[in-house]
């Protein structure tokens, strides 16, 4: 099989996005630019309308590997605790390359409020 036609090579991502009303929102993903394009223009029901904002994830080897993590952390396994310390711990540069190739296509809200934190 061509290297192109399977998915070896393919990154797959847990992330983690903060709601403008405090809410978090966890998914997975092979695409993750694309994927926070979508939550941006309100195509993912969950994140309509709440500007969601990046702000932990992690690069996993296979998609059953990505939604286990998301099932862990939306099945309640994770304490909260645990979660806040994992995204107080993790190094805000690295979602802001994902957040400005999106924030690029999405500029700022008509009241001055970027989508995503500078």
């Amino acid at each position: 099989m061509s290297k192109f036609l399977s998915n070896e090579d393919t990154t797959y991502y847990f992330y983690i996005l903060k709601c403008k009303d405090g809410t978090k929102y966890y998914g997975h993903t092979n695409n993750l630019v694309k994927r926070l394009r979508e939550h941006i223009k309100g195509q993912v029901y969950s994140t309509r309308n709440k500007l969601p904002t990046l702000i932990y994830y992690e690069e996993l080897n296979s998609r059953s590997e990505s939604f286990k993590r998301e099932r862990q952390f939306k099945n309640g396994r994770t304490r909260r605790e645990t979660i806040e310390k994992m995204i107080n711990s993790f190094p805000q540069a690295k979602c802001q390359g994902f957040n400005s190739q999106t924030s690029r296509y999405f500029g700022t809200m008509s009241y001055g409020h970027s989508f995503f934190a500078p």
